[in-house]
């Protein structure tokens, strides 16, 4: 209608509609902050696991190293007496559990690699997993499965022989 004529409270039409409220953008921040959130809380409930979880794993190779020791202590206490030093003793001992820690550090690894490379898809900027990080972990469990081993494979390598074979 071209020939028509608008009239003067048309030709304002924002003037009509007045916000009483003030803009609220809690609805676009709140998954924001829900990410945030979860992102804050996540990392600390993962160092508590994992350090729960080493833990436990080093109690039960503990566990295994002195039940192992205890049923080994004849044989302890005969190659003792043939004239086996103590570092002999120990690597004796720690071989097999060695290699049940690389078995673990095998199956694992790959494992957290899929797991990690799953976690840093939700982020923007992501960070590619560097192979030094396994290798440091893989030094890091074997340390500690060492010190855990050490400590009663070196106890059971320095106790008298006489004790064990006396029993025969």
């Amino acid at each position: 209608m071209p020939g028509r004529q608008r009239s003067r409270k048309s030709d304002r039409p924002g003037k009509k509609y007045i916000l009483k409220k003030i803009f609220n953008m809690n609805f676009l921040m709140k998954p924001l902050q829900s990410f945030i959130k979860k992102n804050k809380t996540l990392p600390r409930l993962l160092s508590w696991s994992t350090g729960l979880a080493i833990f436990i794993s080093c109690l039960g190779l503990l566990g295994l190293v002195i039940y192992t020791t205890t049923q080994r202590t004849k044989e302890i206490g005969v190659r003792k007496v043939l004239g086996a030093s103590v570092t002999q003793l120990v690597s004796l001992l720690s071989k097999d559990f060695m290699l049940l820690v690389i078995i673990g550090f095998i199956i694992a690894a790959p494992l957290a690699w899929w797991a990690m490379n799953k976690w840093l898809e939700d982020f923007a900027y992501r960070t590619p997993i560097s192979w030094w990080i396994f290798a440091a972990s893989a030094m890091l469990m074997i340390i500690v499965a060492l010190l855990t081993l050490s400590i009663q494979t070196i106890r059971s390598a320095v106790a008298n022989p006489v004790r064990s074979l006396r029993t025969e």
